[in-house]
Order: C-alpha cells, then structure tokens, then sequence
C-alpha cells in the first residue's frame, strides 16, 4: 500500500516521531517519567498509548468517558501493570455512572476524577474512585479560585480517604516567551505549593500542560512534594506547540490532502477544511510540510484556500502534507489514522478514543452499535 493511493484528506501519524518526543520528554524530565501525567486527550490510538506505556509512563490524564476506556483497556492489553489515571472532568450523572462502571471493571487500575464541591467529593470514594480537587489558578474554566482557601479546604476534608490529590492546571498561560510564561507561571505555583502546606495533605499536586510544563519542571519547591506535569500535545506536536520556545520535539501528526483547485496561478485550494483540520485554534490552521509553499486562508467545511507568496501553485491532483496548528482536536476529527515508520505504511488504525459515549454502557461500542 502507498500513501498515493489513499484517499484524502488523510491522517498521517509519525510513530518514529513520537519516539522522538517520548525521548525528549524523557531528558525535559531528567529520566523521571514518575512526574509526567500525559493528557490522552491528544493521541486517542491505543497504538500511540503502548508506546507510552513501553516508555514506563504510569500515571495519565483524560477528558472523557471514552478516552478512559480506552485509555484503561491498552494497559490490560500491554500487560504492563496497573496504571493510574485521572479523568479531569468534575462528572455528575449519566457521565458519573459511566465513571463509575468503569472504576468496577478495572480494578486492577485506578481512576479519579476532578471535584470542587463537597457532597460531591465524598460520594466518590464509596464508588471507588478517587478524588482530585480542582483549582483556579486564573483560567477561569473549572475550580476553585486559589484564593479561597476555606472552601478548598471543606472539599479536601470531605474527600476523606478519597483524596488522591489537587488539580491546578495554568491553561491561560500560553504567549509570550518562555521567560514571559515561567514568571507567572512560578507566581501561581508559590500559592499553590503554600495552600498545600497549609492544608497539611499527603497528595499529588498536577500541573501544566504544554506551554509550561519546563516551568514547572524548573520550580524547586515541587521538589519536596509529589508533583506531576500533564503536556499530552508533546506526543505529537503541532504548528503552534512550535512556536513556543521549547526545544526538541518534531511534529508527528500531518495531514495528506490533494490540490483540488487552482483557480489562479497564485492560489490554490486542496481537499482538507475545518472537518479535517481543527479551524478553532485561529488562521493559519495548518502549514505545509513539502516542497511547496503557501499560506493558509480561511477554511470551509471541505476545503482550505491557499495562496502562494512566491512562484506558482502547485498543479491539479498533486499531493501536499499540511501541520495542524492544533493538533488535539485535529486527531478527533478522523476516524482512522494511517500508521507510519520510517515513512514506510504499518497499520490503519481506528481513532478508538475519538468523540463521546452517549450510553452507560460497559459492553464494547461495537457492540452498542449493532443493538
């Protein structure tokens, strides 16, 4: 099977470039994979999680009810040991219920969930799952503000035996420069560490995604707790990840797409708009990654305008490689991803942790489908 032969728009992933980022995680962490929760919110294929499995990560992030399945199911698979993974939604519901099956059907593994407010931290442990109490430090998505120290405080005490640990994520912190981002970013991890202290608890503190995780790395006073970063875009990189200062990953997703149209000499427009590449992120959505160039315009639904800012488009029916600028929600959008090594085609696989369960259900989706 070749590349030229597929349809397009295609999802290409890189699996020698993942191990390339997994090595170089591995140095940003000094070896140290115990202090490295990835979101698998970015790599949805069992595949890509084995090799996070191999590489002796343990501890893992998730944002819904499938991704955790499925997430749980690889390590069963990989035989590699329990693992402990942290559902960072405060779920209630249907959405609790599922949660909850899954806790009963994993016992060998152990699974959070994100809370901040009390009766709903002490339901949790009698469900078996544990408890992560969220903080605000100044996204102002989820949580609870840093600053209101006695609320936290009736949230840890009501977690009880549950408490598995405090979620502190500084999503909002991603322009600038690197320094620009390490000073804010240390400003919040002193009240954090602080509120810690103060509430007197043996837990894991998480933080930080892509845009500062080296900050967090580089704060000497999570040394004396247990601290762990959750990057997951580090897996596969993007356009944007690239532009932020942080040396020594490669981009490992693209996607394929075909020029369409050429309605000048100057632009051209090629198979892949917002229902292949993510558009919310902001223009360009995507660069090209081949011999030739152009700048991404606005894209539709099916298609994505170029526009060349020297030389000639290329010709109808030729095939380009275009870098997501946000690569997460770009994996979501496919249902299958062609498998790469060494460019060399070695596997079709499903993107198994795409999208949301509707039913609590604890029998294969397959399965659900076909009742």
């Amino acid at each position: 099977m070749r590349l030229q032969d597929l349809q397009t728009p295609t999802l290409l992933i890189h699996l020698d470039r993942v191990r390339h980022n997994l090595a170089a995680m591995q140095r940003w962490l000094g070896s140290r994979m115990d202090r490295w929760r990835p979101h698998v919110k970015t790599c949805k294929v069992p595949e890509v999680q084995a090799l996070l499995l191999q590489a002796g990560v343990r501890r893992f992030k998730c944002a819904t009810t499938r991704e955790a399945d499925v997430l749980l199911q690889a390590a069963t698979d990989a035989r590699c040991g329990p693992i402990d993974v942290l559902l960072a939604m405060s779920t209630h519901g249907a959405n609790l219920e599922r949660a909850t099956a899954l806790a009963a059907a994993h016992r060998a593994h152990r699974l959070s969930v994100t809370t901040e407010e009390p009766h709903h931290a002490a339901a949790l442990h009698t469900r078996r799952l544990g408890a992560f109490v969220d903080l605000d430090p100044g996204y102002h998505r989820t949580g609870i503000p840093l600053s209101e120290r006695e609320r936290i405080a009736a949230v840890v005490r009501a977690a009880g035996p549950g408490l598995r640990g405090l979620h502190c994520y500084e999503g909002h912190l991603h322009e600038g420069t690197m320094a620009e981002r390490q000073t804010l970013a240390h400003a919040i991890y002193r009240d954090f560490t602080a509120l810690a202290r103060d509430l007197a608890v043996r837990c894991e503190l998480v933080t930080s995604g892509t845009p500062t995780f080296p900050a967090a790395l580089a704060f000497r006073d999570f040394a004396a707790f247990d601290h762990t970063v959750s990057p997951g875009t580090v897996v596969y990189w993007d356009a944007r990840s690239a532009q932020l200062g942080i040396e020594g990953f490669r981009c490992a997703v693209e996607v394929q797409a075909r020029v369409i149209s050429r309605p000048t000499a100057e632009r051209f427009t090629v198979d892949a708009g917002s229902k292949a590449l993510d558009a919310a992120a902001g223009n360009p959505c995507a660069e090209l990654a081949c011999e030739w160039t152009g700048t991404a315009q606005t894209p539709s639904e099916e298609h994505l305008p170029l526009r060349c800012a020297a030389g000639a488009a290329p010709p109808l029916g030729t095939l380009v490689r275009l870098v997501p600028r946000h690569v997460c929600p770009t994996v979501n959008l496919a249902d299958e991803a062609v498998l790469l090594d060494e460019g060399r085609i070695v596997a079709i696989a499903p993107i198994r942790a795409r999208g949301h369960e509707t039913v609590c259900d604890t029998s294969p989706r397959e399965a659900r489908v076909q009742q």
